[in-house]
């Protein structure tokens, strides 16, 4: 298992910055097998999402005395208010996708309906990747 590309994915989606993208066309471009680098940076990607819904689940308290991630959340509201939980199918996105799991999080979203469309979304992403580089 390629544990730098699962850790990169990991991290690049939690609320800290990163991009995984990168690191597994490199991997692509060394060799790797497609399906098993697309499989690990989904699943890094997927993990990470679902510790900042698990933030957002059990930390709304702790949220709704912070300001620092305001505009992102309002942001990620706004997409949950206009497009429900179909948006999380989006959560792959830079700027809004961290927040949207997060915000998924404080809404209680379900466990089962928030894994199933993240996991789609960022499956989907990955795959295009890895099929047109």
């Amino acid at each position: 298992m390629d544990w730098l590309l699962f850790g990169s994915a990991l991290l690049s989606s939690t609320l800290f910055p990163g991009g995984s993208e990168a690191l597994l066309l490199v991997r692509l471009q060394q060799g790797a097998d497609p399906l098993a680098s697309v499989l690990v940076a989904t699943a890094g990607n997927v993990l990470g999402s679902v510790i900042t819904w698990g933030m957002g689940r059990f930390g709304r308290t702790a949220l709704a005395r912070s300001d620092k991630a305001e505009g992102s959340i309002r942001r990620a509201q706004a997409w949950f208010g206009r497009y429900g939980q179909a948006s999380l199918l989006l959560a792959w996105l830079p700027l809004v996708g961290d927040p949207l799991c997060l915000v998924a999080g404080v809404l209680r979203v379900p466990f089962a309906n928030f894994l199933l469309l993240v996991t789609a979304g960022k499956l989907a992403r990955y795959a295009a990747l890895a099929v047109f580089f």
